[in-house]
């Protein structure tokens, strides 16, 4: 990273936690530095080379003590990750990694520090792209953003996930689905609820309309793919190029690639770019299909994907956090 933060003591002295390891690692060149700065106020930073760390500087924040919530502790941490992330563009830094402050020894309830900690990082990225922002966490814990939210998720999961067993999918069968023509023909796990007998429709691949239609019928029948699908619907929700990368938590040049006729995105981007369109259950539906992709409900990611589209939670990072917890992965790595 070029910037680390440490959680500092607001007096020029080494304190317990992150800030003895941050020192003992750069070695006491570092608090004389420290020393020259004085004392920082909570929910300022200041900021120090690095000394023998692998970064280029050091910036110290004094996040707030717990007490009951009352005390404006909340609004404090927030003024310490704006002003740590307002020194990192200032010294012309393009990578800074934080830790979770004030949910150590300060006592900050974890889940509202990563919501905090995420809703400052979130605003600033949405204004400079070109800074890679890390939160490093300690443990697992902190991930828990919602214990109803979790217990919400966990009994959707339940009543949706479709067991898997020797030969097949109990519940399900296999349904050829072609939103257009594709090379390699795909085949998806659909629900058989969802896809009854081949005289009713299907949401995803109507049999009746297709069955009398030839090779040559489907080849010249007109369809927007999935790159004009994004665009048109960005256009519709009023929306700009890079909110939409940034709300997908996507880079700008795999965003760049998606955009491009040839190239065939993965499904986890497919789905978060979803989230960040803010679609419906029905558009993601056929959002996924145009990318030749389908919503499963063999699935625990897709079933937590449809969870929070169908409960209106379009907020990426707690999707991430939920993913994280129930299935140890998250969508970022497209």
């Amino acid at each position: 990273m070029d910037a680390i933060v440490n959680t500092a003591n607001p007096r020029p002295l080494i304190g317990d936690g992150v800030d003895t390891a941050i020192h003992m690692a750069a070695g006491p060149e570092l608090l004389e530095a420290r020393k020259k700065i004085g004392d920082i106020a909570r929910g300022k930073s200041a900021i120090t080379p690095a000394f023998h760390l692998p970064a280029k500087y050091v910036i110290h924040t004094v996040g707030p003590i717990w007490q009951d919530g009352e005390h404006g502790e909340e609004s404090t941490l927030r003024s310490c990750y704006d002003s740590a992330l307002a020194l990192a563009a200032e010294y012309g830094c393009e990578s800074v990694a934080f830790p979770l402050i004030s949910a150590g020894n300060y006592g900050f309830p974890k889940a509202l520090a990563l919501q905090t900690a995420i809703s400052a990082i979130s605003a600033f990225l949405m204004k400079n792209e070109d800074i890679l922002v890390h939160l490093v966490v300690f443990d697992k814990k902190a991930y828990a953003l919602s214990e109803k939210l979790f217990a919400d998720v966990k009994s959707y999961i339940d009543e949706n996930l479709v067991e898997e067993i020797t030969g097949g999918i109990r519940g399900s069968r296999l349904l050829f689905q072609s939103n257009r023509l594709r090379e390699e023909s795909r085949y998806d796990l659909l629900d058989a609820d969802e896809c009854c007998s081949a005289s009713v429709s299907c949401p995803d691949f109507d049999l009746t309309e297709k069955k009398d239609l030839s090779l040559k019928d489907l080849i010249d029948r007109p369809e927007e793919g999935f790159s004009e699908a994004l665009l048109r619907m960005i256009g519709e929700k009023g929306m700009k190029n890079s909110e939409v990368y940034k709300k997908a938590n996507m880079d700008k040049k795999h965003f760049s690639k998606i955009l491009k006729e040839t190239y065939q995105p993965g499904k986890n981007a497919v789905m978060a770019l979803a989230i960040a369109l803010e679609l419906n259950l029905d558009e993601a539906r056929d959002f996924l299909g145009r990318a030749g992709y389908a919503l499963t409900r063999s699935s625990k990611t897709d079933i937590i994907v449809q969870y929070f589209i169908e409960t209106g939670n379009y907020n990426m990072f707690e999707l991430e956090g939920v993913l994280y917890e129930f299935t140890g992965k998250t969508l970022m790595n497209y």
